[in-house]
C-alpha cells in the first residue's frame, strides 16, 4: 500500500524545507509547485502515478510547511534552496517536474546544477523570459503600457497583489475560490472537500510579492524581455525537456510556452494537453500521466 509522509530538513542557510515522500518505487521524481500552491497541490499525481516512481514533492522556502526566515529577491533563491534540499536528501540523478513558477525553478535549478537532473518536465510553466506583471488601471484591467519595475510597485499594485493578500490575511475565500475559478479551474473543480483543503494551503504563502518579482525579473533568455537583459543560458539546457500547456490556459500563454520551446532548442518537445487549463491535474490527471509516463519511460530505456 502506497503510503505519503511529510517530513522536514534543515537547510545550511537556516531554512527548514517540507516535502512530501511516496512510499515505494525506484525511478526518483522531484515534483515543484507553482505559485499560490504548495506539495499539497500535487496529492492527485502521488496518489495515481504509476508505482515504480519514487517521488518526492517539495514545499518551496515560504509556502506550506518551509519556513520562510530569509525574504527571497530570485527565481535563483528557490533553485539553491532545491539544490540544498536535495544534497541533505542525498538525492541525485533525478527526474523534475515543474508547475507554473515551479517550471521556472526546475529551469534555473538544471542551468546551476548540470548531471544532478536527467530529465525535465515543465508544466505549464512560467517562460524563460519570466512573467511580467504590468500595473492595473482605474477599471480594474491590465495596464500593458506600465510595467511594474519594482518590489515596492508589486507590492502597492491594485489589480492582484493587493487584493490576493488580503485574501489571504482576511481568509477570504469566497475570492480565492471566485479567482481560482475564473483562472486555474474554469473547466473542471477539486471535490468540495480537496478544494478546501487548498484554500487552506494558498493561505500558507508568505512571500507573494517576492514571487511576483521575482518572476517579473526572471530571464533566462538571450532577448530583453521588456524590463531585464536575459542570462542566455536557456540554451545550455541539454537534457531532454518535456513541454506541457493546456489548450484553454489562461495565466500562460501559447506565446510564452512557444519562448520556452525557442530558447531551450531542440532538447525541448513540446506537447499539447486537450481540454485542460493551467491545472491538468484537475482537469485530466490521466492524460497528464500519460504524457508524463510516456516521456520518462521512453527517457528511462536503454540506448
Amino acid at each position: 500500500m502506497i503510503t505519503v509522509q511529510l517530513k522536514k530538513v534543515e537547510l545550511g542557510n537556516g531554512e527548514t524545507l517540507a516535502y512530501r515522500e511516496r512510499s515505494g518505487g525506484h525511478i526518483p521524481l522531484v515534483l515543484i509547485h507553482g505559485n499560490m500552491t504548495s506539495s499539497k497541490h500535487w496529492d492527485v499525481v502521488l496518489d495515481r502515478m504509476d508505482e515504480s516512481y519514487k517521488i518526492y514533492a517539495v514545499d518551496m522556502r515560504g509556502f506550506g510547511e518551509s519556513s520562510y526566515h530569509g525574504g527571497i529577491t530570485s527565481i535563483k533563491d528557490l533553485s539553491d534552496d532545491i539544490k540544498d534540499w536535495a544534497d541533505v536528501l542525498g538525492l541525485s540523478d533525478f527526474s523534475m517536474a515543474g508547475w507554473s513558477t515551479g517550471g521556472a525553478v526546475a529551469m534555473q535549478f538544471v542551468i546551476d546544477y548540470p548531471g544532478v537532473c536527467k530529465n525535465l518536465i515543465l508544466l505549464a510553466s512560467a517562460s524563460t523570459r519570466g512573467y511580467p506583471f504590468f500595473g492595473t488601471k482605474a477599471d480594474g484591467t491590465p495596464d500593458i503600457g506600465n510595467r511594474l519595475r519594482t518590489m515596492e510597485e508589486v507590492m502597492m499594485d491594485s489589480g492582484k497583489t493587493v487584493p490576493v493578500q488580503t485574501a489571504y490575511d482576511g481568509n477570504d475565500r469566497d475570492f480565492l475560490r471566485s479567482l481560482w475559478n475564473a483562472l486555474i479551474y474554469s473547466h473542471n473543480q477539486p471535490e468540495e472537500e480537496r478544494y478546501e483543503e487548498y484554500i487552506d494551503d494558498m493561505r500558507t504563502q508568505r512571500n507573494l510579492a517576492h514571487i511576483y518579482q521575482a518572476l517579473n525579473t526572471f530571464n533566462i533568455s538571450g532577448v530583453y524581455n521588456g524590463l531585464v537583459e536575459g542570462t542566455d543560458q536557456a540554451g545550455s539546457i541539454s537534457i531532454p525537456v518535456l513541454v506541457l500547456r493546456g489548450d484553454r490556459d489562461y495565466v500562460i500563454t501559447k506565446e510564452m510556452t512557444q519562448e520556452i520551446v525557442e530558447d531551450i532548442g531542440e532538447s525541448a518537445t513540446f506537447v499539447e494537453l486537450k481540454n485542460s487549463g493551467h491545472s491538468p491535474l484537475i482537469d485530466d490527471v490521466d492524460q497528464l500521466l500519460r504524457a508524463m509516463t510516456s516521456f520518462l519511460q521512453m527517457k528511462e530505456e536503454p540506448a
